[in-house]
């Protein structure tokens, strides 16, 4: 488990309540639907039983009860709020992992290979990486080493497939040294910069490769690796190097998980928190047109409205994305979230209230 996941899970497993006001009740559908139920002039949908944990499943209940729009001092003019994680909580693994595979996958980047090795340094130190990045050979692998391997993986790549500027076909790459090499040392180099130097450096890195893409490029693409993951198998994928391209940084190898899902009963809590009057908000680590996507595209069936999500900025040019962190906005995991509910939700809603 990489230092990515780690954190989404121990920082996303619990949903962030922030709420402002209180009380309405209602019983839950014996059959696990959706059931509208009069209550002093209000029709309340309650929440699904699905797989909830018996106590979970009432406590839940219990503060939709206390908060939605049919309470005594509930205030429509200044609602009640919940905020989610979206990697690892309201989905089963991490959207935005999933597409860096997928976009390795497609060679779906729109940099030449003197960029494209810029970017892959882009604030990175240099030197070696922690002492569990080490290659088959038992050395340390420093960001020069490996940056060099995938900068010649890279201008093979880009030389030689259609997409870009040759005339081969992705399948037939796939088939080739160069780019088995250079998916296994991209990976390795994303898990390698996110343990050894943390989330600020290394949640921004894995972005940076949309540079010159445009927001609808990105999100295509994040749909796209949407949909093909929720079809993979849930599985554990082993990565080797191939030998014949050990180059400076040897011979590495690297695991991840394949397969994205939906949680339904996160889906089914999300609306049944606003069908009762109450927002509802999501603030992810991942980049924020990315889950964009996944959260408000009403095939996914989360049907957010896309002004309620928040996650990681890049700067843009011209709608053109750059290779550079938004000024401003704090990196969206850990403290990050609970700046963001301050500077943007809380602060919103200060400044639309009206005193008499």
């Amino acid at each position: 488990m990489n230092n990515r996941t780690k954190l989404k899970v121990l920082f996303g497993m619990i949903v962030i309540c922030m709420i402002l006001s209180a009380s309405l009740g209602a019983a839950a559908s014996e059959k696990g639907i959706w059931t509208p139920q009069k209550r002093e002039g209000h029709y309340i949908q309650v929440l699904d039983k699905g797989k909830w944990a018996p106590d979970t499943y009432k406590a839940v209940q219990n503060l939709i009860d206390r908060s939605g729009a049919g309470s005594p001092g509930y205030d429509p003019n200044r609602k009640p709020y919940v905020v989610f994680d979206w990697d690892h909580t309201s989905i089963m693994n991490d959207t935005e992992e999933a597409l860096f595979l997928y976009q390795i996958d497609q060679l779906a980047f729109n940099m030449q290979p003197e960029e494209f090795y810029e970017v892959i340094k882009k604030n990175v130190p240099n030197g070696p990486f922690s002492h569990e990045f080490k290659n088959l050979q038992g050395d340390a692998v420093t960001l020069e080493e490996i940056a060099e391997d995938l900068k010649r993986d890279y201008e093979f790549l880009y030389s030689n497939y259609e997409g870009m500027n040759g005339k081969e076909q992705l399948e037939t790459l796939h088939s080739t040294d160069q780019f088995i090499d250079f998916k296994a040392k991209m990976y390795f180099l994303y898990e390698a910069i996110g343990e050894t130097h943390g989330i600020e450096i290394g949640y921004p890195w894995v972005l940076y490769l949309f540079a010159n893409m445009s927001t609808m490029e990105v999100q295509q693409l994040a749909e796209a690796s949407n949909d093909y993951n929720l079809g993979a198998e849930m599985a554990s994928v082993s990565l080797v190097s191939p030998e014949s391209m050990s180059g400076r940084a040897g011979t590495v190898q690297v695991a991840y998980t394949t397969g994205l899902r939906l949680a339904t009963e996160i889906a089914n809590l999300m609306h049944t928190f606003m069908e009762n009057g109450i927002d509802v908000y999501v603030i992810s680590a991942s980049m924020e047109e990315v889950v964009e996507v996944f959260s408000s595209n009403p095939k996914y069936g989360y049907n957010l409205p896309k002004e309620n999500v928040f996650g990681m900025r890049l700067k843009k040019k011209d709608g053109i994305i750059q290779a550079e962190y938004k000024d401003n906005w704090p990196i969206t995991a850990r403290e990050g979230k609970v700046e963001v509910i301050e500077q943007t939700i809380s602060k919103a809603r200060a400044d639309t209230v009206q005193y008499s």
